[in-house]
């Protein structure tokens, strides 16, 4: 069979969630947000989205379900190594892109940072690592996080974790082990929320395994909600949706939160993804959804090099709330628009590229067979 006409005849047959593309713009959004004001706000108490990184495991959840939908049926077809080049190309762009901004943030940070403390070839091989997706947490003016030039790298990570486990194991097994392994991860995921009193771990060396727990139960209940056509038909609109997503982020940060944030994880956000596969769209709201889901990653993955010399520039300038305020909203808006200038001029025609090479070299070899 021709794996060309295959996969694109999928790809266009099938429906698209834009409800779901465009919450994860919002959760994308609030994050970034989240990082802004945790700096300002130390005491997470104090911050009014202080659930802001909870996004991370709703993009896990939607990511599961994505994975899923575009892959349970074609994965045996195209192939294991098919499927991890089409992974790569979608992926890993933007993990390079995030980790030359962040070894430029590094360097040349205008208000702070002392990279000179550091040999050139400590810096050489953290960046090798970030670029390589090979966690390292040795920086301390980057906070020991696993990728030292930048810090979201860490969910990604788990991301390509995931993903391997579904090509080797997870489309392979019956719904019945795929339900099975969800309860034993969401134990897992009520454990770490237990003993570190919160789920905001997996981005630093000392709470590395917090972050597979995260994947784990996330990742897998998306892909069950999508196996077991768990969608729930709705009018609630992205609107709506938008609005229930953002409160899970705004919750208050409290000593409840190991009850608290499990249960988000747990069921609210598998609920949402059921709603968000099931809502349905005006045209105009549409294209809006469409713009949210393209900007998400490109905004998530570059968006923390100048996330640290937004920090560097706070501790040591103290302004004022005022001024903070108008800071970062300029930030949100100027971040917004660096993702789409990253995404229109870098992302989407390297992605082309090799997207045109993978289907130049799969006509070549049909045409070798016939």
């Amino acid at each position: 069979m021709d794996t060309i006409k295959t996969e694109a005849t999928i790809l266009q047959t099938k429906q698209h969630f834009d409800v779901l593309d465009g919450l994860r713009g919002i959760a994308a959004l609030s994050v970034v947000t989240f990082h802004f004001m945790e700096w300002a706000y130390t005491d997470a108490s104090k911050n009014f989205i202080g659930h802001g990184f909870l996004a991370v495991d709703f993009f896990f959840c939607l990511s599961g379900f994505v994975i899923g939908y575009a892959y349970d049926d074609r994965i045996a077809k195209m192939g294991i190594l098919n499927f991890f080049k089409l992974r790569i190309i979608r992926l890993h762009p933007l993990v390079i892109a995030g980790s030359v901004l962040g070894l430029l943030a590094f360097l040349f940070d205008p208000f702070g940072g002392h990279p000179e403390l550091y040999s050139t070839g400590k810096i050489i091989l953290a960046f090798l690592c970030s670029v390589l997706l090979i966690p390292l947490p040795v920086i301390a003016d980057r906070g020991f996080n696993l990728f030292s030039f930048n810090a979201p790298a860490w969910s990604l990570f788990w991301e390509y974790v995931a993903n391997i486990v579904y090509a080797f194991v997870l489309y392979r097994v019956s719904r019945s082990f795929l339900l099975l392994f969800t309860i034993l991860s969401a134990l897992a995921v009520c454990f770490v929320a237990y003993r570190s009193g919160n789920l905001l771990g997996g981005w630093s060396g000392p709470t590395f395994w917090d972050g597979c727990a995260r994947i784990s139960y996330s990742f897998s209940v998306g892909l069950l909600i999508y196996r077991s056509n768990w969608i729930i038909k709705n009018k609630l609109g992205f609107i709506g949706l938008a609005i229930l997503l953002f409160l899970a982020f705004i919750m208050p940060f409290s000593k409840l939160n190991a009850i608290s944030e499990p249960f988000v994880v747990l069921v609210y956000f598998p609920l949402l993804i059921a709603l968000g596969a099931g809502a349905t769209l005006t045209p105009a709201i549409r294209r809006v959804c469409i713009f949210s889901g393209k900007i998400s990653y490109p905004l998530y993955i570059t968006h923390y090099a100048v996330l640290w010399m937004f920090g560097n520039y706070y501790t040591s300038h103290k302004p004022g709330t005022m001024q903070l305020t108008l800071i970062i909203i300029a930030g949100l808006v100027l971040l917004v628009g660096a993702a789409y200038l990253v995404m229109e001029f870098y992302d989407i025609p390297l992605r082309k590229y090799f997207t045109d090479k993978r289907k130049t070299r799969l006509a070549k070899e049909k045409a070798g067979v016939v």
